[in-house]
C-alpha cells in the first residue's frame, strides 16, 4: 500500500498552492487537487487579469493629460484586442510559474475534482474521466468562491455578466450598469469608464465602497462623478428586460424609479463559497451560511480537516488565503504559529484613485468605545504628489488617543496600495502612531503623507508617550 500523504489540499488557488509550498518546505508529503487551472480565480479570472487591464487604463489616463507635463502627443487610440492579449500573456506567465513551483517542491498535482470520502480519504474525479483515491493524514479545503448572483437576474455572460464574463468581453461596451459598488464594482467602473463606456453604478447601501471609512466612500463617489459616472446609492435593481442591442434596467432609487437602457449589466454583489459536492456534510464538517466554520487556527469541526480562504468567509482576499494556508500548514507540522491579526489585513481597491485600508473605520472605533483621535493629510499638500500630477485624495489615521495604538489606516490617492504596507508593519509589530510619526521619511515621497497624518509623540513624562510594548516614541 502507498504511504499516505501527510497533507492533501483541495483547491489550487493562492491559498492552496501557497499552502502546498509551505508544507513541502516543512518536509510534508503533499498532494494538491485542482479541477481547473493552478492559480485559481485570482490568477485566471480575478486579481491579476483585472489589474493588467487597469494598468492599461491608468496609462491611457496619463497620456490623455500629457500636455500638463509639457508633452505633445497625437490622438491616443485604445487597442483593446492588444490589451486583452497582454492580459492573457501575463496570466499564462504566472500560471507556468505556479506549475514550476509545484514541480520544484515535489508536490503531487491531481487535475480533477476532489471530494471527502472520510477525514483521511479523498476521492478524485480526474479530468480524463477516470477515478482515484488518496489516503491522507490531513486535509486542507481551499476551494475558494464564485460570484454571487441576484434573484431574478440570471447571469448568462451574454448581456448579464459576472466579473469573469466582464473580463472576457471582446470589445469595450458602449454602456454598462454595474450593480454593487464594492471593490469589484468600483474597479470595473474605473476600467470601463476610462476606456470610454458610459457607466452607471447602483449600490444598495448609502455610500460607494460601503465597507470602507465613510470619508473614503464620499471621496471616491466625487472622483467617479467627475469622470462622468452616474451613481445611485440606497438603490436596487427591480427588473431587467431585453431590448434591441442590450437591456432595459429598472432601478428603484430614493427619488423614484429610473429606466436605464444599457448594453450590458454587470452583477458585482459579492461572492459565495464553493462547497458543492465536497462531501462536507457526510464527514461532519460544520458550515454556516454556506461557509466552512473554523477556529483561529483554521481547524474545522472534524479533526485533521482544515479550511482556509474564501470558503471560510471573512476577508475574501488572495493574500489572506495565503496567510491562512501558511498558518494551517504550520499547525499541521506541529509548530506553534500565532493566529492572524485580521485588524492588520491590508484591503486594496485598484481604482483611480486607489483605495487602501486596514483595521477599523473611525465610526467602528468610536462604537467600540475607544478614545479616538484622527489625523488627516491631503495629497494636495504633498510635494511628490504634485510632481506626479496626482493631487487627489488623502491619508486618514485612526488612533487611540491615550496609547497611540493604530486602530485603522484609510487612504485614497496615488499608489496608496503600496503605501499601506508601512501601516500594516506598524500594526503587526505593535508600533504606536508616535513611532510612525517619529520615523524619518524621505523627501519628497508619497509616504510622507502617512507620517504627516500621524500625531507626533507627546513630550517626555506624558503617559501617552508609552506604547503597548512599553516603548517610548521619543
Amino acid at each position: 500500500m502507498t504511504e499516505p500523504y501527510d497533507l492533501t489540499i483541495i483547491g489550487g488557488g493562492p491559498g492552496g498552492y501557497v499552502g502546498a509550498i509551505r508544507a513541502a518546505q516543512l518536509g510534508l508529503r503533499v498532494a494538491l487537487v485542482e479541477r481547473d487551472k493552478l492559480g485559481g480565480v485570482c490568477l485566471h479570472a480575478g486579481c491579476i487579469p483585472t489589474k493588467v487591464l487597469l494598468q492599461t487604463a491608468e496609462l491611457l489616463e496619463k497620456i490623455r493629460r500629457a500636455d500638463q507635463f509639457g508633452l505633445r502627443v497625437g490622438e491616443v487610440v485604445l487597442d483593446y484586442a492588444r490589451a486583452q492579449a497582454r492580459k492573457r500573456q501575463v496570466v499564462e506567465t504566472l500560471h507556468r510559474g505556479v506549475g514550476y513551483l509545484m514541480r520544484k517542491n515535489r508536490v503531487d498535482v491531481f487535475s480533477g475534482h476532489g471530494r471527502l470520502l472520510s477525514p483521511t480519504r479523498v476521492g478524485i474525479s480526474l479530468n480524463d474521466g477516470s477515478e482515484t483515491e488518496v489516503e491522507t493524514r490531513h486535509v486542507l479545503i481551499a476551494t475558494g468562491s464564485k460570484p454571487r448572483s441576484l434573484p431574478g437576474i440570471p447571469v448568462d455572460n451574454a448581456r448579464i455578466l459576472d466579473s469573469t464574463g466582464a473580463l472576457d468581453l471582446p470589445e469595450v461596451p458602449r454602456s454598462m450598469v454595474i450593480v454593487g459598488a464594492g471593490a469589484i464594482g468600483v474597479e470595473f467602473c474605473t476600467l470601463f469608464r476610462s476606456f470610454g463606456a458610459e457607466v452607471t453604478l447602483v449600490e444598495l447601501m448609502p455610500s460607494v465602497l460601503p465597507m470602507e471609512d465613510e470619508e473614503i466612500g464620499e471621496a471616491m463617489a466625487k472622483a467617479l462623478v467627475r469622470k462622468g459616472v452616474k451613481i445611485y446609492t440606497s438603490s436596487t435593481v427591480q427588473g431587467v428586460e431585453p431590448v434591441e442591442g442590450g437591456l432595459q434596467v429598472r432601478v428603484s432609487t430614493p427619488e423614484g424609479d429610473r429606466l436605464i437602457e444599457t448594453e450590458y449589466l454587470l452583477v458585482a454583489v459579492g461572492r459565495e463559497a464553493l462547497t458543492e459536492d465536497l462531501g462536507l456534510e457526510e464527514v461532519g464538517v460544520v458550515t454556516r451560511k454556506g461557509f466552512v466554520v473554523v477556529d483561529e487556527y483554521m481547524r474545522t469541526s472534524v479533526e485533521g480537516i482544515f479550511a482556509i480562504g474564501d470558503v471560510i468567509g471573512g476577508y475574501l482576499l488572495a493574500h489572506v488565503a495565503s496567510e491562512e494556508a501558511i498558518l494551517a500548514v504550520e499547525v499541521i507540522a506541529g509548530m506553534n504559529p500565532r493566529p492572524i491579526d485580521y485588524h492588520a489585513v491590508p484591503r486594496c481597491t485598484y481604482s483611480m484613485p486607489e483605495v487602501a485600508s486596514l483595521g477599523m473605520t473611525e465610526k467602528q472605533a468610536r462604537e467600540a468605545g475607544y478614545p479616538v483621535k484622527v489625523g488627516r493629510f491631503s495629497f494636495q499638500a504633498n510635494s511628490r504628489a504634485l510632481t506626479l500630477g496626482e493631487r487627489e485624495g488623502f491619508v486618514k489615521v485612526v488612533t487611540d488617543s491615550k496609547t497611540g495604538e493604530i486602530l485603522g489606516v484609510h487612504m485614497i490617492g496615488p499608489s496608496v496600495t503600496e503605501l499601506l504596507a508601512e501601516g500594516v508593519l506598524a500594526r503587526s509589530s505593535e508600533a504606536t502612531v508616535f513611532e510612525v510619526a517619529g520615523s524619518i521619511h524621505a523627501h519628497p515621497t508619497l509616504s510622507e503623507a502617512l507620517k504627516e497624518a500621524s500625531p507626533r509623540c507627546p513630550g517626555p513624562g506624558d503617559p501617552r508617550a508609552v506604547g503597548r510594548k512599553g516603548k517610548t516614541g521619543i
